[in-house]
């Protein structure tokens, strides 16, 4: 299978997309276009702290929407939503 090359909007040009749209809807659709497969990887990371921190369960609409809100900041709006009860190590 021949490699995406997409310009992301962290790395810049040049960079691996994701061979397949991640998330459903426009939402989805705006990642497999704009966020490259490395930067995907660290939201992939981050979503399992903010998940467990939160104890949030995707199965639930509620915390559904708020994985998905945190995610359209993590990409998109610049930043990350305070995990609470995490202080990162300096």
């Amino acid at each position: 299978m021949k490699t995406r090359i997409i310009n992301c909007i962290k790395y810049g040009k040049d960079q691996q997309g994701m061979d397949y749209v991640p998330y459903p809807g426009e939402l989805g659709a705006r990642i497999y276009k704009e966020i490259s497969q490395k930067f995907w990887q660290e939201w992939l990371s981050y979503q399992v702290m903010f998940i467990n921190e939160n104890r949030l369960s995707p199965i639930k609409p509620k915390d559904r929407k708020r994985i998905e809100q945190a995610m359209q900041k993590f990409f998109f709006d610049g930043g990350v939503e305070p995990v609470e009860g995490y202080t990162p190590e300096s």
